[in-house]
């Protein structure tokens, strides 16, 4: 396998063992032992348990397989609005203008502040945090589609398209689109690490996911109750695996990228 390969094959490999991981102990995450309180590392219990004696492996992968699914979710309907609001840049100057400004808004705003006060007027939940964080990372990945976009268009085929009296929704759907998809895809794929970090630092921080659920963010949080007692298991873990998680997904895109982008192949 080549070299530029085998990385991002490592990751792919991960994530595949870690949903089937995941299916297999996610039942395991919610079951209390009191007895196996706060029990360090051993190999009946890799991860150690929790304050409730819950095994913090099984614990750990739940929570990793919430992530996941908020961050799907979260980064499919950011890339979806991006595409949406590139094409209607398209569609005239004054509509580019104002998607212009929009993003430009967004970008201008703290991306913490509005990631918290979003939720909080969503009403906390699993919705609210993935409403949140998807309406909060499209305008970088909007910005580069737009531009994507401005380049199709000044293209001479586009210029003769228009000449042969195409309309601008054929010149948008026809010439455009597939030149953003591409992008729209790597922009989906190294979206979903940053949904994955900032749905747990909601989580972490109160403004996230339901405390009943084992998402990473709640395992950290419960984690810094009792890590001046020595319970350091509790904290490292799970941030390791998260870390894990994300820079696995990180080799996918920046692997995706160069396939599908001959100029990123060749720097």
């Amino acid at each position: 396998m080549p070299a530029h390969l085998l990385r991002p094959a490592l990751g792919l490999s991960l994530l595949v063992a870690l949903g089937i991981a995941a299916a297999m102990l996610g039942e395991g995450a919610m079951r209390a032992d009191f007895q196996s309180r706060f029990q360090p590392p051993t190999l009946a219990h890799p991860f150690g348990t929790d304050q409730l004696g819950r095994d913090m492996l099984a614990r750990t992968l739940a929570g990793l397989g919430v992530s996941m699914q908020v961050g799907l979710a979260a980064a499919a309907i950011s890339t979806v609005v991006a595409v949406l609001l590139a094409l209607v840049a398209g569609l005239h100057r004054a509509a580019d203008a104002a998607v212009s400004f929009v993003i430009d808004l967004f970008l201008g705003l703290p991306h913490l502040v509005l990631l918290v006060l979003l939720s909080f007027a969503f009403g906390g939940g699993t919705q609210a945090v993935i409403l949140a964080v998807a309406l909060t990372h499209w305008p970088r990945l909007g910005r580069v589609l737009r531009a994507e976009l401005m380049q199709v268009q000044a293209s001479d085929y586009v210029r003769t398209s228009y000449a042969l009296g195409r309309s601008r929704g054929f010149v948008l759907i026809r010439h455009a689109l597939p030149h953003l998809l591409p992008q729209a895809l790597i922009g989906f794929i190294l979206l979903f690490p940053h949904a994955i970090l900032h749905e747990a630092g909601l989580t972490f921080l109160g403004f996230g996911l339901e405390p009943s659920r084992p998402a990473v963010g709640i395992l950290l949080a419960d984690a810094m109750k009792t890590l001046a007692a020595g319970r350091w298991w509790l904290a490292l873990f799970p941030g390791l695996c998260l870390l894990g998680l994300v820079l696995a997904f990180d080799n996918i895109g920046n692997a995706v990228r160069r396939a599908l982008d001959p100029r990123g192949a060749r720097s």
